[in-house]
């Protein structure tokens, strides 16, 4: 399977960094299935960047959790990893809650909104995919591929 990840560089050997904010999945090392996904990821900023692609070669010895779609669980998951709490998982896989999922998620977080007005909000979004590596083992799942530079919308 070829993976995707967008970025300010070229990333040849993928890292797991500690970030000022917690991911949807934690930190770890994000990827998608979606060039056009890495390819906004990469552009983001209205710069030239880069979508780096990868093979990616499942181990089953690995700890792995996926969610096929948005569900109750996969809230909750996020929600929990948002706050800052851990998980025991080497790669996590399933929708991305992308900016307007993340207001959604921390209006819901803050008591703005009900769950179910959440889940109301939320189906009309298209769809996103994220894979995330959390472990040493599972980045050496993913073998460097190359790179192509991408340009943003630079005014």
């Amino acid at each position: 399977m070829i993976l995707y990840h967008g970025s300010s560089e070229i990333v040849e050997y993928p890292e797991i960094r500690k970030a000022k904010f917690n991911k949807d999945f934690y930190f770890g090392f994000y990827c998608t299935k979606y060039q056009e996904q890495a390819k906004r990821w990469a552009a983001r900023y209205g710069k030239k960047g880069y979508i780096n692609k990868y093979e990616y070669i499942p181990n089953d010895k690995l700890n792995y959790l996926q969610f096929c779609e948005m569900t109750e669980e996969w809230l909750d998951f996020i929600i929990d990893c948002r706050r800052g709490k851990p998980h025991k998982y080497d790669i996590v896989e399933g929708p991305m809650a992308d900016d307007t999922i993340y207001n959604y998620i921390q209006n819901y977080m803050d008591g703005k909104i009900s769950r179910a007005a959440f889940w109301e909000l939320a189906k009309f979004k298209y769809p996103t995919h994220q894979i995330s590596f959390h472990s040493i083992s599972a980045l050496d799942t993913l073998n460097f591929a190359g790179s192509e530079v991408v340009y943003g919308n630079e005014k």
